[in-house]
């Protein structure tokens, strides 16, 4: 018998995550930490640590256009802390599938904070026509609501 091929090592880990167009985040620059989880599960749940963090420090990335980076730091203000932004994940039992889903949120979270922002709203006036049909819609309705008082019955 032979042994299977060895598998790189993180071939079960999906690849780089995209942020926005060919920006990703890169593996070099994110910090993990795991811990215990709190919830359910059996007696290996007292020992395995499954909740996953992931700490990527914004400030001094390299992998953002600078553009990109500003807009985050302003965007995500309220959440950093020395400038690093921290996602936690702990729903599912797996580390690997906590994993997977921090990284899943910082990247979307990323990629909404890098969003450039919306165009302007341009204001237009309500067309004249619109206008005065609504108000003869009012004033038929209001007809209709006075012809209904019982004053003139008796």
């Amino acid at each position: 018998m032979t042994s299977p091929p060895a598998r790189p090592q993180n071939e079960g880990m999906p690849g780089p995550y995209v942020i926005r167009g060919s920006v990703s985040l890169p593996e070099a620059e994110l910090m993990w930490r795991f811990s215990r989880s709190s919830g359910p599960g059996g007696q290996h749940v007292n020992t395995s640590d499954s909740q996953a963090e992931l700490r990527f420090d914004l400030a001094n990335t390299k992998a953002l256009p600078e553009v990109w980076k500003e807009r985050a730091l302003e965007r995500l203000a309220p959440r950093l802390v020395d400038g690093v932004i921290a996602v936690r994940a702990s729903e599912h039992r797996s580390q690997w599938r906590n994993r997977e889903m921090a990284a899943t949120r910082l990247a979307a979270l990323l990629a909404e904070a890098t969003a450039p922002p919306p165009r302007p709203r341009r204001a237009t006036k309500i067309p004249r026509g619109i206008n005065e049909r609504r108000l003869r819609q009012k004033k038929a309705r209001s007809d209709t609501k006075r012809g209904r008082s019982g004053k003139d019955w008796g």
